[in-house]
């Protein structure tokens, strides 16, 4: 029911936004050409060139929409994720849309008015999506589609369950009570416990209730099959709890299905999903092509440098370990002697005062010019512009056994710079740390968090050295 409820739901935001979209582009035609505000002596533009356009703007926004999260549930509190979601995603929708137009070079199309657009669609929708809020926040606290459930299972599981439904009023169900055959009829916290498994018929006929939740153990098979048999006897919905909680890791489960045999992930990755995945490749292609353009003279001043200071090849190739424990070469700058991975054995960290670097890869180490080819690592797709830093087989292994799931960061694309790095866990620090921030990365990865760990580089790059 709560799945069913969402997807309905879900269709009504679809609906909505369609309409917001809609309405802020017909409302930014008329401000820019029939309103006196800009009475410029532009009458031109055909309204049905804007409508026509609407077949682009529409199926971009709504995927775009999809990509951020917005028709995910959201709890009351993280309204203003959601209007940060909503800012952002409009943004990404018209720097595409009004770079599609300018590659087809469609420059009839008023600027002025497609930022009008963009502004009157982003009020609009968080107005939107606030106004909702509000609603059934109001209709649900004034009892109206309220869903009265019974908990069969006054457990963990079952107490889990209940604070979370109590908690929070949007989902719109409230607890008449627990059915355990373990606990006195009493109150558990705050919920009354009205019998046992065997009074579930007369329970069931004396409360008027929508749906029974079971939340027993898997050990408790038989009362499992009991408790179902009386609900459909009485025709009342049941859904279970499966008693896996403890296998789960991360933030969610995710669930998937073979030939109609379910499968449970017990650890939900953001980026397994085919449409991130598509999309950060994507990212990852267009923005390494243009960066290498970009800082091209400081590779080529940088390739130089490395060959007067030192003897020796300008890139230094180093075997890392990446997405899948696949092995690849990653690139760099070579900021030590051609000697000091044979005299070292090529397994330990550099430091501040390592006695193997060269003078001027100090300086490129300091300020992290070294990194820069690994945009051609990117390109070459043995890794992505965010994610958690690739290490070396030896240390992958030696870590493996020491640090609990520390394989994990392999489920992705190793990265340039990551969360771990932008938060000072780089080098000879805390592996543990590291690890910490490179899980929150992959189970909370969204496009967002990319771009905040991308400028937060900058900073790092520039005030402490990174």
């Amino acid at each position: 029911m709560i799945k069913s409820n969402q997807r309905f739901f879900n269709f009504i935001l679809v609906l909505l936004d369609i309409g917001v979209v809609t309405a802020s582009l017909l409302f930014a035609w008329y401000i820019r050409f029939v309103s006196p505000f800009f009475d410029d002596g532009v009458r031109t533009m055909n309204l049905r060139a804007y409508i026509e356009l609407l077949g682009i703007i529409i199926p971009l926004y709504l995927i775009l929409f999809v990509f951020f999260g917005l028709y995910q549930p959201y709890r009351k509190q993280r309204f203003f994720k959601e209007c940060r979601e909503i800012i952002f995603a409009n943004i990404i929708g018209i720097a595409i849309l009004m770079s599609a137009l300018f590659t087809l070079k469609s420059i009839h199309f008023s600027r002025i008015m497609l930022g009008i657009f963009f502004l009157t669609s982003t009020i609009l929708m968080i107005v939107e999506r606030g106004s909702l809020r509000k609603i059934l926040r109001m209709a649900r606290e004034r009892g109206f589609n309220i869903k009265y459930i019974i908990i069969v299972g006054a457990g963990n599981i079952g107490q889990t369950f209940a604070a979370k439904v109590v908690g929070d009023r949007q989902l719109g169900y409230k607890v008449t009570g627990y059915v355990d055959d373990y606990y006195h009829k009493s109150d558990k916290d705050g919920i009354p416990i009205l019998g046992t498994t065997k009074e579930m018929n007369k329970i069931l006929e004396e409360y008027q209730v929508d749906e029974v939740i079971i939340a027993l153990p898997n050990t408790s098979f038989k009362r499992i099959d009991e408790v179902i048999d009386i609900c459909e006897y009485q025709g009342i919905k049941t859904q279970i709890i499966p008693d896996y909680f403890n296998l789960i890791q991360g933030t969610k489960a995710y669930f998937d299905e073979l030939d109609g045999i379910p499968l449970i992930n017990t650890r939900y990755i953001p980026l397994d999903q085919p449409l991130n995945k598509w999309v950060k490749r994507l990212i990852d292609i267009i923005l390494s092509m243009l960066i290498l353009v970009l800082i091209s003279p400081i590779l080529l001043v940088t390739a130089i440098l490395v060959k007067l200071t030192s003897p020796g090849p300008v890139i230094y190739k180093q075997i890392r370990v990446g997405m899948g424990r696949k092995e690849f070469w990653i690139y760099k700058f070579r900021s030590m002697r051609c000697d000091a991975s044979i005299t070292s054995g090529d397994v330990g960290w550099t430091t501040a005062d390592d006695p193997r670097k060269t003078k001027f890869g100090t300086f490129i180490r300091k300020t992290s010019i070294d990194e820069l080819p690994q945009f051609i690592n990117v390109l070459k797709g043995d890794m992505s512009i965010v994610g958690p830093r690739p290490e070396r087989p030896h240390y992958v292994t030696q870590f493996q056994h020491e640090i609990p799931k520390y394989m994990i960061k392999h489920h992705v694309r190793p990265g340039i710079t990551g969360w771990a790095q932008v938060q000072g866990w780089r080098g000879d620090t805390s592996i543990h740390k590291r690890i910490e921030c490179d899980i929150e990365y992959i189970e909370k990865w969204t496009l967002w968090f990319d771009v905040k760990v991308f400028f937060m580089t900058f900073k790092a790059v520039f005030e402490s050295g990174y």
